[in-house]
Formats: structure tokens, C-alpha cells, sequence
């Protein structure tokens, strides 16, 4: 590295300092837009928070277009960059999942406080936060450099993503021109800690179903009818038992078929990264580690495939209970795929095991939703990869240690499948941040150094070209 490279680099991570104030302050007043895009009565909020920010990357020099993808609103950002440079499209998205405002301590889901260093607020971290360190870090490279990032900048904010992108594929299909880039930068992921920057080489497949299982022809009164009576509760316990094993795996025939052996490469990545059982319960407030025995709370998490019980109901959840045995039970799964399979394998997998273990007396109905089915993604090694951990060490000042996989999902085989081009991961988020649940919230550390990353990057695809 030459001094004047060492100056300019410095120079950048001073102007983020600098500006870390105003960065909260612009990222708090987009959290206060509730965009949450499973609500319809929300679908306005979801309107102004693409005007928002398409008027922040305008501010920034970007030219933006406002895409409807069906009631939500997708934006597309852009800026030329230096001749010969690549084109880079970063995946982000601005719609936040729904919050149950009677859950949250700190603040309300929509009124966003700093406090301790941690600025809270639904979709402060996943991802409006990630959305807007963008934009800084190419304000900073401005500010340092005098033009924009070097690199053809394309920005692609979903409106859609938490309720699995289902337009997403349309809007990339109908004008590829648009979308046309030789690398996609994915910002929607967690980093392992705020001091040990970790590259995300792989992320998880997802795939959802509800089971319902139904009894009676209306709620009975249990003192009128125990004992004779098939109770949907309990056969869909029963069922969802029979998940995993004994030893914490998954139980069901067919469903790891394709999943690889884990190389000794990729296990001594993982094993590179810091671990501590008793720090990662109380960052996660997980309380206890469990899971398929035989495999590392790393690979369970990034490299072995996963089936949760993310709700169930069933007679009276609220309110005074009314002693009947229930008319039906409905339990939703939420399916983490990984490298190797393929999600409509693992759907007739499920609808198979369910069909064989569902007891003769009931009646039941098995929904998998394949249309927002999410394929795993594997970033394989090459210059951008590289040129992406180089940037980590210098965002973050210290060594690149290991490298992670991401535990959920997202539509990054999607985008690397229509648009020709591979995909890196870089995120600002932390196990901790609560995202989708109460108090979610976005260290102020990570804010500045996932811009400076970014701007180091941009830097260095530019200056490769």
C-alpha cells in the first residue's frame, strides 16, 4: 500500500467519524416510517419510504427510478463510473417486518432512540441501516477522492424482501438492460462480531409451510366429548415431534440427500472464528445451545439445513380459555436449506413424511409456499471475494479471521442466476440486533465501519480495473 493509498484510506474513515452524527440522524428518521410490507394498511408507509430514500440517493448524485412491484414500491439507483470500471449492483432492501409494539422496552417499534451506543427501532439494522451505509460510503469517497465510487454503482432496494421478494424475478426480467452488472453486492446479512470481521461465503436457502391439522366439525366442550375425540392439537404435536430425532437431527427421509460432507477447507474456515457458548447465548439471549449432535454450533448454524416451529395455535392463545377440545391446530415451519439442495426436494420430502406419520383418524392439510422459495448460495473464490476481505480488514481495522456463512435467507441465488454475475455478502448487522423480533437495534459501530468497507471496496474494484 503506498502512502498516498494509506492517506486516502484514513481520509475516508475520518469523514465517517465525522458524519456519524448526521448518519443517525438521516437513518432515524427513516425508521420512522413503519414500510411494513405484510401490512396492507401500511402499503402508504411502504410508498414514502422508497420516496425517502430514492431522495437521499439523489442527494448523493444517484439518478433513481421508483419500480411498483405489486403493492410495494422498489427502488433503482444508479451512477457512472469511471471508464473501464465494473458495474456493481448492491441488493438491500427498505420494507420491515411487523412489531408488536406491547413487547418493546426500550422504544416504540417506530420511534427510534439512541441509547448506549445502539441506535433502536424496527428496521434500524435489518436493513435500513445497511441501505444508507451505502449511501455514505459513497459520500465518503467523494468527499476524499473528488468523483463518485469509481465503480458503475447500481442499487437495487426491495420493497418486497421480507415477504420473500415474490416480484423480484418479474422486475429483473422484464428490463435485464437495467439491472446488468458483473458483480452483485448483497446487504442484508450479519457480521460475527463488531471486532472480528468474518467474510459471508454462503447463505441459507428458505423455504416456509403450515401445517393444519382439523378435528371436529366445530370446538366441542371437552367435558361433553374427551376421550372420543380426535384432538388436533394433540395429533399436530405429535407430528411436529417427529421432526428431528433424537440426537437433534432432522428425521424426515430424503431430506439431506444432496446436502455434501463438510470439507476440511470450509471447517477449518469456520473454525478459524472466535466462539464462546456462554457469549453467544447472552448476545442472542438464547439461553441454551442445542441441535444435531456431531456437528458445531458454527455448522449447525451455516452449513447444515434446519426445520423450526415458528407458530402454533390452537383453541384460546388469548383471552379467557373456554374448556373445548379445539376445531383445528395450525403450526407454521419455517425450512433453512443449504448448499446442494434443492427446495422442491425438500418440499416433497416434507409432504411425504407428513402423509406417512399423520395418524388414519385425521384430517389435515400440508401448505408449502414454493412460488417465495429461496435457493442456498455459495460465493465461490475469485478476485471480488478477495478484493472484499481486503476492504473488511481496512473497514475494521484488523484481520479478516475465518469465514461465515449466513443462517437465513434471501434471493441472492436469484439474483446470481438472472442476472449472470456472482454474488459477495457484506452486512452490517450482529447476532444481536433482534432482527424481527422486540428492540431491534444497530450498533453505531457497525454503521461506520460497513461504510468504510464499502467505500474501501469500491475503491478497490475501481483501482483494479
Amino acid at each position: 500500500m503506498t502512502e498516498e493509498t494509506a492517506a486516502a484510506q484514513d481520509a475516508i474513515d475520518a469523514f465517517l467519524e465525522s458524519h456519524l452524527a448526521e448518519m443517525v440522524e438521516r437513518l432515524s428518521a427513516w425508521v420512522e416510517i413503519p414500510s411494513v410490507s405484510a401490512a396492507p394498511e401500511r402499503r402508504m408507509d411502504g410508498v414514502r419510504s422508497a420516496h425517502w430514500i430514492a431522495a437521499e440517493l439523489r442527494d448523493a448524485g444517484f439518478t433513481t427510478s421508483l419500480l411498483p412491484a405489486g403493492d410495494a414500491v422498489t427502488v433503482f439507483a444508479e451512477r457512472e463510473g469511471a471508464p473501464g470500471s465494473p458495474t456493481v449492483l448492491v441488493y438491500t432492501h427498505h420494507d420491515v417486518r411487523h412489531a408488536k409494539a406491547e413487547e418493546w422496552n426500550e422504544t416504540a417499534p417506530f420511534a427510534p432512540v439512541l441509547r448506549e451506543g445502539r441506535l433502536y427501532g424496527r428496521g434500524a439494522s435489518d436493513a435500513k441501516g445497511q441501505a444508507l451505509a451505502h449511501v455514505w460510503a459513497h459520500r465518503a469517497v467523494e468527499a476524499v477522492d473528488g468523483v463518485g465510487a469509481g465503480v458503475h454503482l447500481k442499487l437495487l432496494i426491495d420493497g418486497e424482501e421480507e415477504i420473500g421478494s415474490p416480484h423480484l424475478k418479474d422486475l429483473l426480467e422484464a428490463d435485464p438492460d437495467r439491472f446488468a452488472c458483473d458483480l452483485v453486492v448483497f446487504s442484508d446479512t450479519l457480521q460475527w462480531e463488531v471486532d472480528s470481521p468474518a467474510p459471508v461465503t454462503s447463505m441459507r436457502g428458505t423455504l416456509t409451510a403450515t401445517l393444519t391439522v382439523q378435528g371436529p366439525d366445530r370446538d366441542v366442550h371437552s367435558g361433553a366429548a374427551s376421550g372420543v375425540t380426535v384432538n388436533p392439537a394433540l395429533v399436530l404435536s405429535r407430528v411436529l415431534a417427529q421432526l428431528h430425532d433424537e440426537d437433534g437431527g432432522i428425521a424426515i427421509p430424503g431430506f439431506h440427500d444432496g446436502v455434501a460432507p463438510l470439507s476440511d477447507e470450509r471447517a477449518a474456515e469456520l473454525d478459524a472464528l472466535p466462539f464462546d457458548p456462554e457469549d453467544w447465548t447472552r448476545r442472542t439471549e438464547t439461553r441454551v445451545i442445542v441441535g444435531e449432535e456431531g456437528f458445531t454450533p458454527k455448522e449447525r448454524l451455516w452449513v447444515r439445513p434446519a426445520i423450526e416451529v415458528i407458530s402454533l395455535l390452537a383453541g384460546d392463545p388469548e383471552g379467557i380459555e373456554r374448556s373445548v377440545i379445539p376445531r383445528e391446530a395450525m403450526a407454521s415451519l419455517s425450512i433453512r436449506t443449504v448448499a446442494d439442495q434443492r427446495n422442491h426436494d425438500v418440499a416433497d420430502a416434507l409432504r411425504a413424511f407428513i402423509a406417512d406419520v399423520m395418524p388414519a383418524e385425521a384430517t389435515y392439510r400440508l401448505e408449502v409456499d414454493e412460488d417465495i422459495a429461496q435457493e442456498p448460495y455459495v460465493s465461490r473464490p475469485g478476485p471480488y471475494r478477495d478484493a472484499l476481505e481486503r476492504a473488511l480488514a481496512r473497514g475494521y481495522g484488523r484481520a479478516v479471521r475465518g469465514r461465515m456463512g449466513n443462517a437465513g435467507g434471501g434471493p441472492a441465488e436469484l439474483l446470481s442466476r438472472e442476472l449472470g454475475a456472482p454474488v459477495v455478502f457484506l452486512g452490517t448487522g450482529l447476532p444481536e440486533d433482534h432482527w424481527h423480533a422486540s428492540d431491534e437495534s444497530i450498533d453505531l459501530r457497525m454503521l461506520v465501519r460497513g461504510a468504510a468497507t464499502l467505500a474501501h471496496l469500491w475503491r478497490e474494484l475501481a483501482a483494479a480495473s
